[in-house]
């Protein structure tokens, strides 16, 4: 079984959690994914089955679509509401008007400090690692782009939620402390939904509970992928299942081979103007 399948995470499971009940439903052990999503979060994960799990790193989007939920006057040390209240502010004089001109400063291309409880590696070790067990690091920032903020509704009760288009790499959750920092107060993240990564949308997601009834369909990889596709005869077949370098025979700088049955059997990619080599083998 090889193929793409788009899942709605539920809230509560973790990527892996996820990836291990599809396994085991499907009777497969290569299963990867495209993205990790907080055990908070639900939405868009993108699963890599069988051959495909090779692709995983060309279905890493640039762009993600997010619904968040926030609440003013806390902030926590996990920077969501699972966590340890760090900070607090009870009187917030914070309207619409205020959020409308906050966020617009977030459009574009911005300096984020990660969270310190997230998988980045510093010298080694994870930077939840250092978090769990009480140890100071300097937090990395990074620049990130978003593309897109919007708000979805009137600032109530201390809560409000927004829209984002993100880069890749952008954390919501980092995002939202600095939200609240630029609205005078303390913020953190109630609720975050992935409605979008790249071309793969939530309306095309299948639940666990689909996934359990059987009712999902795997997407090709010829299906999903943005690269231009050359169909090749019997004897050019043989070459490439051979993983030969060979005279470039495409104008692009990668291509997805296939069979004359439409069937992916490799993507090459250029060496240089002349030859062009395997990148993946299917």
């Amino acid at each position: 079984m090889n193929g793409i399948l788009v899942i709605d995470k539920p809230k509560g499971y973790t990527s892996r959690d996820v990836v291990n009940i599809i396994s085991k439903k499907l009777g497969i052990k290569k299963i990867g994914h495209t993205g990790t999503l907080d055990p908070i979060a639900t939405g868009v994960l993108v699963l890599c089955i069988g051959k495909c799990s090779k692709l995983a790193e060309l279905l890493v989007s640039t762009k993600k679509e997010y619904v968040a939920k926030v609440r003013l006057g806390i902030e926590t040390d996990t920077l969501d509401i699972t966590g340890k209240v760090v900070k607090r502010q009870d009187n917030i004089n914070v309207n619409k008007q205020d959020v409308l001109n906050v966020l617009d400063t977030f459009r574009g291309n911005i300096i984020q400090e990660v969270p310190k409880y997230s998988a980045v590696s510093v010298s080694g070790k994870r930077l939840y690692e250092y978090a769990r067990n009480n140890l100071e690091v300097e937090l990395p920032k990074r620049e990130v782009t978003i593309y897109d903020i919007e708000l979805l509704d009137n600032v109530w009760n201390k809560e409000f939620s927004f829209s984002c288009t993100v880069s890749k790499g952008t954390y919501i959750r980092s995002l939202i402390r600095d939200i609240g920092y630029s609205l005078n107060t303390y913020a953190t993240m109630v609720e975050l939904r992935r409605v979008k990564q790249g071309s793969f949308s939530i309306d095309e997601a299948y639940t666990l509970e689909d996934i359990e009834k059987d009712n999902y369909k795997l997407l090709s990889p010829v299906e999903v992928l943005d690269i231009p596709k050359v169909i090749v005869n019997k004897d050019m077949e043989f070459k490439i299942k051979n993983g030969q370098v060979l005279k470039k025979f495409f104008s692009s700088s990668i291509a997805m081979i296939l069979n004359q049955d439409n069937e992916l059997i490799a993507i090459y990619k250029e060496i240089d103007e002349v030859l062009v080599k395997p990148f993946k083998m299917f």
